[in-house]
């Protein structure tokens, strides 16, 4: 999404929580340090089932690490990653705010396209659009397959994603849940976490900006 150069960032801050089920890890970062990660992902480690992993820790661990380290590049409000018992990363979820000052909030409409917009992939096929009523206010759900660019350049990989523009009311800010995942063998699965995780989701304006 993209906002106009001239507008400063609007200045509304929230706290947003959700009520995740087993397999979803918070990778959140205060601090966005690799040191921070690996802590975080000590912790997660440390809670696994060695009985039901498919690989070993360590593999588990590195991957906590870089995936919480990047999903935490653009200082999301909240970053999360699902992952199988077997310790297989399915799925990111990240939330992000927008809103200028001065600027109105898009609405149900105006929001689509800007949903569509990847700086580093493009949509195909035909985007499925729905109008949600959520917890955390009224939403527009999107839900589409990416052609993601390699590294250097070479090729293109398909992913999918979900998109959740979200109207918290009281505030005038826009937020934005994203899930993304690659094994597109499981989207049915991960749509319905995703659904799942998002009609959970509470957004809590606090006072003072």
């Amino acid at each position: 999404m993209s906002t106009p150069d001239d507008a400063a960032p609007l200045d509304e801050t929230f706290e947003c929580s959700f009520e995740f089920q087993p397999g979803w890890i918070d990778l959140t970062l205060r601090e966005g340090t690799r040191a921070e990660a690996k802590a975080l992902a000590t912790q997660v480690v440390n809670r696994l089932n060695p009985l039901g992993l498919e690989i070993e820790k360590s593999a588990v661990f590195d991957d906590l690490v870089e995936r919480a380290v990047d999903l935490n590049d653009d200082v999301p409000t909240l970053a999360a990653a699902y992952y199988s018992e077997a310790g297989d990363a399915l799925a990111n979820l990240t939330v992000d705010s927008y809103g200028d000052e001065g600027v109105p909030r898009p609405g149900p409409e105006e929001v689509v396209p800007l949903l569509l917009r990847w700086g580093n992939a493009q949509v195909t096929g035909d985007p499925r659009i729905t109008r949600l009523e959520l917890a955390a206010g009224p939403a527009v759900r999107i839900q589409a397959i990416l052609k993601v660019k390699r590294m250097l350049g070479f090729g293109r990989k398909p992913a999918e994603f979900i998109k959740y523009a979200v109207f918290p009311p009281g505030m005038e800010s826009l937020v934005v849940v994203t899930v993304t995942w690659e094994k597109i063998a499981l989207t049915e699965q991960i749509t319905e976490l995703a659904d799942e995780a998002v009609r959970t989701m509470r957004v809590t304006p606090l006072p003072g900006g």
